[in-house]
């Protein structure tokens, strides 16, 4: 079985005066389902016994109209960085930049929260800072008033993006499709697909809110702007 090479990435946004509401209602759920109060919300904790829990969350998503999320999907086998002339480090700007464009709002004072990967994050993150900020005419940062990387850990509703990031790499990746594939993985899968009426590999509209999906579809020739 060959799993496929799928880049994917994706997060929640909400105005920051519910962030503390939506903390309360996550613990809420955990203390319902048994679920310790600090113990981090993984797509790689789905489980058989845990399933229930995991549903309840996108559940909680899909009812809560101050959270949306967006996510992007492409195939990493079709890239040529060498005939474009750019860096994995430009092409990474770009994707965030797409992204983001979606999820920024532009008349109001935005704070973006990544998910700490490197040690080589802070370089990166000053980067697009730098590349989005421009390519929205945010000369002065008033748009785009912070982003920096954080642990997962320390954000409930970054944890929650992981969930439904997860789903979408799992059915992208077709990694359901392995004959030692997690049941209860699948599932979920298969209930985000149910709640959000999306297949998880196709584009849907721009104008969708609540979740919305950018799949770039690279033909030969093709470069990312």
């Amino acid at each position: 079985m060959i799993i496929k090479d799928i880049w994917y990435y994706g997060g929640i946004i909400c105005n920051k005066i519910y962030k503390n509401r939506i903390k309360k209602d996550i613990e809420e759920i955990k203390r319902k389902n048994g679920i310790k109060e600090k113990a981090e919300i993984k797509w790689n904790k789905v489980s058989p016994s845990k399933i229930n829990y995991y549903k309840e969350l996108i559940d909680y998503f899909f009812k809560n109209e101050e959270i949306r999320f967006r996510a992007l999907i492409i195939d990493k086998s079709k890239l040529q960085h060498n005939k474009f002339n750019q860096t994995h480090d430009d092409w990474y700007y770009k994707m965030y930049y797409q992204l983001l464009l979606n999820l920024v709002e532009p008349k109001q004072e935005n704070y973006i929260y990544l998910d700490i990967k490197d040690t080589k994050s802070a370089k990166k993150v000053e980067g697009l800072k730098k590349y989005l900020s421009f390519k929205l005419m945010d000369y002065e940062f008033e748009v785009i008033k912070n982003i920096q990387s954080i642990n997962s850990q320390e954000s409930v509703i970054m944890q929650l993006a992981d969930l439904l990031i997860g789903a979408i790499g799992y059915k992208n990746r077709e990694i359901y499709k392995e004959k030692n594939s997690s049941i209860a993985k699948k599932e979920l899968m298969m209930y985000i697909i149910q709640k959000s009426g999306y297949s998880l590999t196709k584009s849907t509209f721009l104008s969708e809110k609540k979740f919305n999906l950018f799949c770039i579809d690279l033909k030969a020739g093709d470069a990312i702007e």
